[in-house]
């Protein structure tokens, strides 16, 4: 593996972790989908570590329909019932049937907005929000973008999107750009 730096939080043993790291986190998307992976990998995560979802996405990729929201608003008790027998994803009945019932709710929003893009984006101003952290633990686990985008989730219906999952779920989207400034990703980015 080359010697670049990176953020303290990447575990550069794990190939995947780095190429999570180096090709996608802090990187801005604008693809509905892509959001919608990310909210529900997010909301899977609470109370685990990245480490467990991050291991499992492919899990969640099949089992979540290629993570499309059309197709998981759709799934009645049968699917869900059959999801909390699979060992590709995380077996939890509520974080699964909140995937169901937030995809639901993400398709009210693109209706809304028309595009889920279009109503996320307007929480940070239309623009990534480029910090200049010098450690991770500078870096905090909410903001008041964060703070915002979840009460309007939750007042929505969403579930498993409090501020510090969201605010995970814009770094991990490049609403905000947390990588450290002695991170090779932090040049690249901003």
């Amino acid at each position: 593996m080359d010697q670049r730096s990176r953020c303290d939080w990447v575990n550069t043993a794990k190939d995947y972790y780095v190429t999570y790291h180096d090709e996608e986190w802090g990187v801005p998307v604008h693809e509905d989908q892509r959001h919608f992976e990310f909210l529900l990998l997010e909301g899977a995560q609470a109370g685990l570590n990245w480490d467990t979802v991050l291991r499992k996405r492919e899990g969640y990729r099949q089992a979540f329909d290629q993570f499309n929201p059309s197709l998981v608003a759709a799934y009645g008790t049968e699917k869900i019932a059959a999801l909390c027998h699979d060992s590709g994803i995380v077996r939890n009945r509520l974080k699964i049937a909140s995937a169901v019932r937030n995809a639901q709710i993400f398709l009210a929003i693109q209706e809304e907005f028309g595009r889920f893009d279009d109503y996320i984006w307007r929480f940070v101003g239309g623009r990534p929000r480029i910090n200049g952290w010098k450690s991770w633990s500078e870096i905090p686990a909410t903001s008041p973008e964060s703070d915002a985008l979840s009460k309007d989730l939750r007042q929505r219906g969403m579930k498993f999107v409090g501020s510090t999952i969201l605010y995970a779920h814009m770094q991990a989207t490049g609403l905000v750009m947390d990588h450290t400034v002695d991170c090779f990703r932090y040049r690249d980015l901003s």
